[in-house]
């Protein structure tokens, strides 16, 4: 991604390409369904589409001065999301979980989600534990997050770790879901992202 020319189209978002200390970047701030989550908020790389293949991207998140208390500096993916921005698969991060004392919190570091039925709140409502995980990650610091996509199975890998930290053996959209790739931001975060890579395999 050339962080001064991709089309993007923000969805929900407000977005800019700025410079974050002297780098190119793409700032994504969430603007609309601010008390709402795991929603259609990102910024969505215009004519793109994507099957199988890798996802590639470095990330950061601050919190915004306004964050709420609850707020986690969430900031990872959108992708394979239709053309009505209705349906897509997502995994995201929370970084203020990465290093905390809180077991319960400490196991909340990643998520993955499926809009827009299977948000993090229908896992826990349901005692789900299996689309969560713990990673060793904090804020304003630059994440490196690689998704691995075939068919329904996803797996999600941060900063050049040889394990994932997360595998999702069956995305809800299933295995001939395809669409577009945002950039996911949500409640209280203002997310960095740059250096895209998209590798497609059919």
């Amino acid at each position: 991604m050339n962080t001064e020319t991709t089309p993007i189209e923000a969805v929900h978002t407000d977005v800019e390409y700025t410079k974050l200390n002297g780098e190119p970047v793409l700032r994504v701030v969430k603007k609309d369904k601010l008390m709402e989550f795991d929603e259609n908020t990102y910024a969505k790389l215009v004519g793109s589409s994507f099957h199988n293949g890798t996802i590639e991207v470095k990330m950061l998140s601050r919190l915004l001065p306004d964050a709420p208390d609850f707020a986690r500096g969430f900031i990872g993916i959108a992708f394979r999301i239709n053309d009505t921005d209705t349906k897509f698969e997502s995994f995201y991060v929370r970084p203020t979980n990465g290093r905390i004392e809180d077991p319960v919190r400490k196991n909340r570091g990643v998520q993955y989600f499926s809009y827009p039925k299977y948000t993090f709140d229908y896992f826990r409502n349901l005692g789900i534990t299996d689309f969560e995980g713990p990673a060793d990650i904090g804020l304003d610091e630059w994440i490196s997050l690689k998704a691995v996509i075939n068919g329904a199975k996803g797996e999600f890998y941060l900063n050049n770790s040889e394990e994932p930290v997360l595998i999702v053996e069956n995305m809800k959209h299933g295995a001939n879901a395809k669409g577009a790739i945002g950039f996911f931001v949500d409640i209280g975060t203002e997310a960095f992202f740059k250096d895209l890579k998209i590798t497609t395999v059919e």
